[in-house]
């Protein structure tokens, strides 16, 4: 019997893929697991909450209730959103709203409340900058030997300045 199918359905689509779809597919049970949700709602949450909030907040997971009765096995989860203080009321006076759009996202009632959880959502800067060391006797008259001959005082300074930059950000001592 000769195969009359497609022979390009027979093997999976090789290629190139976009490494949001391959994470996607990795993440997506960790958080339904974990969260209650999927990345879906966490990567469309800046349409979802507005310009106004998407900076000050964060989804961090839905709630839903255990199966309390045979007859309607589906109840809407709760979706508890991490936000910042300053931003509290706002997403307080838009709870509605929200609930309305998550709900339109997901294409059925999901949600039916919002816990708010006043936290950081910012991530905390992390300075990156190299440590600074001090400089070693012999290096600030070095220095000045250097930019000793140099007419113009603010060229002179400002070479000054650089050179004592360059020496402090240099992990070698100095010779």
């Amino acid at each position: 019997m000769s195969d009359t199918r497609d022979p390009s359905s027979r093997f999976p689509r090789r290629g190139v893929q976009p490494i949001a779809d391959i994470l996607g597919g990795v993440m997506d049970p960790i958080l339904r697991r974990k969260a209650g949700m999927t990345t879906g709602l966490i990567s469309a949450w800046s349409e979802i909450a507005g310009t106004r909030l998407q900076d000050a907040t964060r989804p961090e997971r839905l709630v839903w209730p255990a199966q309390r009765s045979d007859t309607d096995p589906f109840e809407p989860a709760t979706l508890i959103v991490a936000c910042e203080a300053a931003a509290a009321l706002r997403l307080q006076h838009q709870t509605s709203e929200l609930i309305g759009r998550v709900n339109a996202f997901f294409g059925f009632a999901a949600v039916d409340r919002i816990k708010i959880v006043q936290k950081s959502v910012t991530p905390d800067k992390v300075d990156r900058r190299p440590a600074l060391r001090n400089l070693v006797a012999g290096e600030p008259e070095r220095i000045e030997a250097m930019v000793s001959r140099i007419e113009d005082p603010k060229l002179r300074n400002a070479l000054r300045e650089f050179a004592e930059a360059s020496l402090r950000r240099s992990k070698r001592d100095a010779e």
